[in-house]
């Protein structure tokens, strides 16, 4: 029996203008019946859209993530954003690591910690990203990547902060591919990361630190994946840009 909360988390990416999301969001939430599912549904959009769209969500089950933030509270670093303007904004949670700013932007594991700690500052839950590339797979290195990506990003937490934020596993080669996992490479992964939470903050913490998985994701193979043990929900990308899509994906997940 599943005794965490799943998650379903959409990522916008670089689409959706301020109209386009408040469309999107009301044909989610009202597609679903008005009603809260059993799941935890997080959207993602860019910046400019999380107020407007926090603030239509005000009365909905639905909640909000940004997809970055910026470690610093204040100051001279023009086009990044704070945590407290997040928070201001409408946030509850934030995407951070994903390998897309990995690649593109060069974050490393220590700016990945340095943002996982601004957010909780700013009370904001993370869902920090991990995950190997295809060359890293096939030369065997899944669990040396994982381990360090795992361990630096949470550096210096403690065991309640680590039990309250959200682990992705997103392996790089099945982002915007169409490769998924296997059910079986996705569970290794996992239960795996949960072992690594268990022996660096204790069993309490691995018990309840969700890990949803990322990749690929959507309604015709998300239900063999949701229905693993140790698979927590799912970070979808273009999967959750269709309410219908990504409505029969929150139904897969209960």
């Amino acid at each position: 029996m599943r005794t965490r909360t799943p998650i379903i988390a959409g990522n916008w990416k670089l689409n959706n203008t301020i109209n386009d999301g408040i469309e999107l969001v009301k044909a989610i939430h009202f597609g679903l019946g008005n009603c809260p599912p059993d799941s935890e549904i997080i959207v993602a959009p860019p910046f400019t859209a999380i107020s407007k769209v926090a603030d239509f969500l005000q009365d909905s089950f639905i909640k909000v993530a940004a997809q970055n933030i910026f470690w610093e509270e204040a100051g001279a670093f023009t086009g990044e954003i704070s945590g407290q303007m997040l928070k201001d904004a409408g946030a509850d949670y934030v995407i951070i690591g994903h390998s897309e700013r990995r690649q593109y932007f060069h974050e490393t594991d220590e700016t990945v910690n340095k943002k996982v700690k601004a957010a909780i500052r700013n009370e904001l839950i993370p869902i920090v990203c991990v995950g190997e590339t295809l060359s890293q797979r096939e030369s065997h290195q899944v669990q040396e990547i994982i381990t360090h990506q795992t361990l630096e990003g949470l550096k210096d937490l403690t065991q309640a902060e680590v039990s309250a934020l959200v682990i992705a596993y997103e392996p790089v080669w099945a982002i915007g591919t169409g490769k998924t996992a296997t059910t079986l490479q996705a569970e290794e992964v996992h239960i795996m990361i949960r072992g690594l939470i268990a022996m660096q903050f204790g069993q309490d913490a691995a018990d309840k630190i969700r890990i949803i998985y990322g990749g690929s994701v959507k309604a015709s193979n998300s239900k063999e994946l949701l229905a693993v043990p140790d698979i927590d929900g799912a970070l979808i990308g273009g999967a959750s840009l269709k309410a219908s899509e990504f409505i029969e994906i929150i139904k897969n997940s209960i």
